[in-house]
């Protein structure tokens, strides 16, 4: 026997069927411990109960409003974002009959290569990777716009991030990236609120037909409980998902034929026949301006009596267009601007909310 083969014998082989690439693993607090650092008060619940309840008659057709996802298209900084909602929540009391208004508070960012992934990821904007903080600081914001009277819409990516904030959201999203996954049609159909699903980045609306359905079933399958352990879920599966058109890389798909053929997709599968259209991403190219000829033309629509459309998505901050982030400058940045995707400024925003609430009243 050589020398070589006589020291790997010497080493133990179960050391190396794990961990080759891991190169730290860090304890993660327990969902139970947040909820208990940040409780739920008697107002925000009534807030999230509320927002449920009338986001789910909009989408059976027993409340004639129009759904509004609004805000920035990912939260970096907390107090910009307490800012947008102060403003959001006293327009939204003023078109309340007309528009359900949720705000879009998304903390996790789904990145096609690289880049930073979100609030929750790393909320000091530096590389430092503090998630711990970062749950604590979205959570206490989530709780913070609730208190205003305000809905909120997250988007849910990572599926052990809704344990630690699902109890604050009044509506739930799945991204474009994610609608084909088993793994979050099987989340959809655990989640307490009504849920809307993208269609593909390449433009499938048939991926986000086929969640819907999937999420409306029961499954079971592993997850984590309160206290952060290993468990098996069963589910009774989520009857208020619902598709959102958000283009695709062939171009936007918010025209009427598209909705037209969603809406019979979805009659064809058996589940209800709503549509939410998203005026960002693909339906805009990203670019803000083209986002308000999109909630322009939806609201020329609606006010001509079109139906199949429920709901309305839009980016929007305080400040229009995005900025680039340099990873630990975040002193840098300006304030109220999106780092994200670019956004609607509040101004702009503000006046087509007007233009959607005058085109229910006209429908």
């Amino acid at each position: 026997m050589s020398p070589t083969a006589g020291a790997a014998d010497t080493h133990d082989p179960l050391q190396a069927l794990d961990n080759q690439r891991t190169t730290s693993i860090s304890p993660l607090l327990s969902p139970a411990l947040l909820r208990q650092e940040h409780p739920v008060d008697a107002a925000v619940a009534k807030t999230v109960a509320h927002g449920r309840a009338d986001t789910v008659d909009i989408l059976d057709g027993r409340d004639d409003r129009l759904v509004v996802v609004v805000g920035p298209c990912s939260v970096h900084d907390p107090e910009a974002a307490l800012d947008y909602a102060r403003r959001l929540a006293e327009h939204a009391e003023r078109v309340r009959e007309q528009l359900h208004v949720v705000m879009r508070v998304y903390f996790e960012k789904p990145r096609t290569t690289l880049g930073w992934k979100g609030l929750i990821n790393d909320p000091d904007l530096d590389g430092s990777f503090a998630v711990n903080k970062g749950l604590r600081l979205a959570r206490q914001l989530l709780l913070d716009v609730s208190a205003l009277g305000l809905p909120v819409g997250c988007e849910f990516l990572d599926p052990i991030t809704p344990q630690f904030i699902a109890d604050t959201v009044t509506w739930g999203s799945i991204g474009a990236r994610t609608a084909a996954s088993q793994v979050h049609r099987q989340l959809c159909s655990a989640l307490s609120m009504p849920v809307g699903i993208k269609n593909s980045t390449e433009g499938d609306v048939q991926v986000a037909v086929d969640a819907t359905r999937a999420a409306a079933a029961s499954h079971v399958f592993a997850g984590i409980n309160a206290d952060g352990l290993a468990a098996l879920l069963t589910t009774s599966g989520n009857p208020d998902c619902h598709v959102i058109l958000r283009g695709g890389s062939a171009g936007p798909n918010h025209d009427p034929e598209t909705v037209a053929d969603t809406l019979a997709r979805l009659r064809g599968a058996g589940l209800p026949e709503r549509v939410i259209v998203d005026a960002s991403h693909g339906n805009s190219g990203k670019d803000p301006v083209r986002q308000a000829g999109v909630v322009g033309e939806i609201a020329g629509r609606i006010g001509a009596g079109e139906r199949g459309i429920v709901g309305v998505m839009m980016e929007s901050f305080l400040a229009a267009g995005r900025q680039d982030l340099t990873l630990g400058r975040r002193d840098e940045l300006e304030y109220g601007r999106s780092i994200t995707d670019a956004c609607l400024d509040w101004t702009t925003t503000a006046g087509l909310l007007d233009e959607l609430a005058a085109a229910v009243r006209a429908r």
